[in-house]
């Protein structure tokens, strides 16, 4: 029963209960209350988004503080280029075209100097072309008279805009001058159409190509000179940092597998990371094409020459992609649900792990070799450390057969026999040597396709004209039999 009672404040419910007590019920919060609430909660959590969003920009701009500098180049770019609107003198000798100069600006301006250099010169090239092709046809338009004009003027665009569209699916123009292809297209598509009701079509063309020269060259100044970032240095330092990677990748995965801890000897993110490297190797194609093609277009610096071999750089790059192919199914090696036994582990286990070893000091050796430029003295007797230990695995496999007893003989053995048989050599089953033999099979593949990347570096180290290390030690011991003594300090060095 509901009993209704009035206080000086407003209405008082409450409800009598069977045993005679009473409780009291609160009034619902009315429309303005549940409002503000909402409100409140609606902006706490606008305020916690745009907290996390600030946050991350933060360490985004502290982990990586060139993206800051390219940021403030670019702004300070757009400054001077405005310039040409607030001075009046500078107005004036520009005109109202001024805009392209701060459009060229915020399109052209890349975060390193080979992409901009490409965007430049493509700009300029296709805005020259296509304003002299432009300016051309114009004259010959008119002089056919005022009914053949529109026609030549069409027929032209349709032509030369056909052909442009073509020329960029031709890989070949497509990775260095599809940018310069469009601007072509647009500019000559704007001046022809403008063209057939501007007077001053010459005046318009030039004054457009001078400000599109003064925009390119402000980006070109400013990304050379303050603070540059070059392609070729991104480049070069992305196939150093894979190499290691794929070192580390190599060696986890093979120490995983046999369970030996030298191999992890760090913290289990620290060593996921590292056995995880190759991925990065695998996923760096695009990459290393985007850098390479615009490395091209970069000057001297450096040590880098202006012909430096940047295509050498790809063909390292894709060696190392199959060796992490390589690496991948060695990885699925480890996390398969059928396992070999440790008694069948310990059959090769030395042996496999002496070549993962031997493998891995080689990929160290090469980006050694990259990264000082300077010909390596030992890595002709790390190869060939690394073929006799892949020898000795493929005896060790040989005798893999002989611990495989089937099932169905010992099953037909005497009872008296079969005590004495099992004690003397344990049966093990095929399934379990089926997942070593694959674990050894990649790494002898593994192995073969280190040797392409061994031939690719050498290679890039004739054409770049790396310098030869002079080792006294080794001339010196050139008049005996022994084991050059340099040699194996550079084993333990890698």
């Amino acid at each position: 029963m509901a009993q209704e009672k009035e206080v000086a404040s407003g209405m008082e419910w409450r409800i009598t209960m069977a045993d005679g007590s009473s409780e009291v019920l609160a009034p619902d919060a009315g429309f303005a209350k549940i409002a503000w609430l909402a409100l409140k909660g609606l902006i706490g959590g606008l305020v916690l988004k745009v907290w996390k969003f600030l946050k991350k920009a933060w360490d985004l701009g502290h982990n990586e503080p060139r993206k800051v500098i390219h940021c403030l180049k670019v702004g300070m770019a757009l400054t001077v280029v405005s310039l040409f609107y607030y001075m009046r003198p500078l107005y004036e000798g520009v005109g109202g075209n001024a805009m392209w100069a701060v459009m060229t600006v915020v399109v052209v301006f890349e975060n390193n100097v080979g992409a901009t250099l490409c965007k430049s010169i493509n700009r300029i090239c296709g805005t020259f072309l296509a304003g002299f092709l432009a300016i051309g046809i114009h004259w010959i338009a008119n002089q056919s008279g005022e009914e053949f004009e529109p026609f030549i003027t069409g027929i032209s665009v349709f032509l030369l805009g056909s052909a442009a569209t073509f020329s960029r699916f031709i890989p070949s123009v497509k990775t260095r001058f599809d940018y310069g292809i469009m601007i072509f297209i647009l500019t000559f598509s704007l001046v022809s159409v403008s063209g057939y009701r501007v007077d001053k079509l010459l005046d318009m063309a030039s004054q457009r190509i001078s400000t599109i020269i003064i925009g390119t060259s402000l980006c070109i100044i400013i990304t050379m000179v303050i603070c540059p970032i070059w392609a070729g240095e991104e480049l070069y330092m992305l196939i150093t940092r894979n190499m290691d990677k794929l070192a580390c990748s190599l060696d986890g995965c093979v120490a995983e597998y046999f369970n030996d801890s030298g191999g992890l000897a760090d913290g289990d993110k620290e060593s996921d990371k590292k056995l995880l490297g190759y991925k990065c190797v695998l996923s760096s194609k695009a990459t290393e094409e985007a850098m390479a093609n615009f490395a091209r277009w970069e000057p001297a610096h450096g040590r880098f020459n202006f012909r430096h071999p940047w295509k050498q750089y790809l063909k390292i790059g894709a060696s190392m992609r199959n060796c992490a192919y390589c690496i991948e199914a060695l990885n699925g090696c480890v996390n398969s649900e059928i396992e070999a036994s440790e008694f069948t582990k310990k059959h090769i286990s030395n042996i496999a792990i002496k070549v993962s070893s031997d493998s891995s000091m080689v990929i160290k050796e090469l980006a050694k070799t990259m990264k000082t430029m300077k010909k390596s003295s030992t890595i002709d007797f790390l190869v060939g450390e690394m073929n006799n230990a892949v020898l000795e695995l493929q005896e060790d496999l040989k005798s893999l057969p002989t611990l495989f007893i089937p099932q169905p003989l010992q099953e037909a053995e005497c009872p008296e026999n079969k005590s004495t048989e099992q004690d003397s050599k344990k049966a093990v089953p095929l399934m379990e040597i089926i997942p070593l033999v694959t674990l050894a099979s990649l790494l002898i593949e593994i192995v073969s396709r280190i040797e392409g990347m061994v031939s690719a570096v050498e290679e890039l180290a004739g054409l770049a004209e790396f310098k030869s290390v002079e080792d006294r030690k080794t001339n010196q011991n050139q008049t005996t039999n022994k084991v050059v003594p340099d040699h194996q300090g550079a084993l333990q060095r890698v």
